[in-house]
């Protein structure tokens, strides 16, 4: 065992409220326009999901959780007899939607804990932000600035998918309701995609001695946004060139009648290039950088958003020079959603916390962000 090593000692995770099923999300984020969407059930059954979590009350249909507040019950869960939380001497937090654009959403979680003073950093973008949180914990760990960090990833996309917010869009655009009662597709297309959650690592210098740990072994993280257009975003319209025209520049009634703030998708985009930006290229570098072999990865924790991506991701490996067999996968997305930036946490915490885990066996982590086509893996091993 390496002196210089970093440690995942404890996971946890939160997910508000009740599960709720397929047939009740319309009820929960409200119904846009004058009809339910068509594109709902044809979504579902490609994303193969069945439960997910909204942090919305089902009596009164609000909010009751913050995103915020959900990391921080994440956070809450990993202290006990090892570890008290007001000895904590980092906090990393990742997401993709933070309640304000200021203060950081990092801040505002280190505020609802209630903590002694600690380092706090903030990490943005989309799915990618809650793992970019936890390689900047495993570094300040392992560059010995810190004995200790939490790292965390969280998503409250239902606070923007709510019909609320496109009751101006829905206004503006009522005369052409009668013709194309839904939203534009790449607006439709998310809300029936995302869900709300939060998870949180606890990451130490030592392993804990009577369970398991898990040795971060490395964390690779890659950008192809010099060479391919967005693809995913909120606050913004795509221009015909290609460029994004932020929030900021328009009105507020154009911010409205052009649901200006909800998540979008170029789907087409998305469906050409996320196998090739995601998982080939940066994979082929990966096995000649760390001599990466599939006999040697016990698990592969994949995020994908859709099980349309499965069968799409297995070749996607394949093609890159590492056959995993899909019996050695592990996801909860048709029991758990698409939680962003949280999903691989939320992962690994019911994998920590199950009869799966077996010390010496490696798990390969796999994050794929769509927003400007981006990348991460990381390599663990059970000890």
């Amino acid at each position: 065992m390496s002196d210089n090593a970093v440690y995942i000692t404890n996971i946890a995770a939160f997910l508000p409220n009740a599960p709720v099923e397929n047939d009740d999300m319309e009820k929960l984020l409200g119904q846009v326009g004058p009809r339910p969407s068509r594109a709902r059930r044809t979504i579902l059954r490609s994303n193969g999901i069945k439960q997910r979590h909204y942090a919305i009350d089902p009596q009164t249909l609000k909010h009751n959780f913050t995103n915020a507040q959900i990391t921080a019950n994440a956070i809450t869960k990993l202290q006990d007899d090892n570890f008290d939380l007001n000895n904590l001497d980092c906090l990393a937090c990742g997401t993709s939607l933070p309640d304000q654009l200021m203060p950081s959403h990092a801040v505002m979680v280190h505020g609802e804990l209630n903590i002694p003073c600690c380092e706090v950093i903030a990490t943005s973008g989309i799915c990618l932000s809650g793992i970019s949180s936890l390689k900047y914990a495993y570094m300040a760990l392992l560059s010995g600035s810190h004995q200790n960090a939490i790292a965390t990833g969280s998503d409250l996309p239902s606070a923007i998918m709510t019909a609320r917010n496109f009751s101006g869009e829905s206004e503006f655009n009522d005369n052409e309701y009668h013709k194309h009662p839904e939203l534009a597709f790449d607006k439709d297309f998310l809300r029936w995609m995302l869900s709300d959650g939060a998870g949180a690592v606890l990451l130490e210098r030592k392993p804990r001695k009577n369970q398991l740990s898990l040795r971060i072994d490395w964390i690779d993280i890659f950008s192809y946004a010099g060479e391919i257009d967005t693809c995913m975003y909120a606050g913004a319209v795509k221009e015909d060139d290609g460029r994004l025209r932020g929030w900021a520049s328009f009105n507020q009634d154009e911010q409205q009648q052009l649901s200006i703030m909800s998540v979008k998708q170029d789907v087409k985009l998305l469906n050409d290039n996320i196998i090739h930006y995601s998982v080939v290229r940066p994979l082929r570098k990966l096995i000649e950088r760390h001599q990466l072999h599939a006999d040697d990865i016990d698990l592969f924790l994949p995020h994908f958003s859709s099980n349309f991506f499965r069968d799409k991701v297995h070749e996607g490996i394949k093609q890159a020079g590492i056959d995993i067999p899909q019996q050695r996968w592990f996801t909860n997305l048709c029991s758990k959603g698409n939680t962003g930036a949280a999903s691989i946490f939320i992962m690994l915490d019911e994998l920590y916390h199950s009869d799966h885990l077996k010390k010496g066996q490696k798990i390969l982590c796999y994050v794929p962000e769509s927003g400007r086509f981006s990348s991460s893996f990381m390599l663990m091993t059970a000890v």
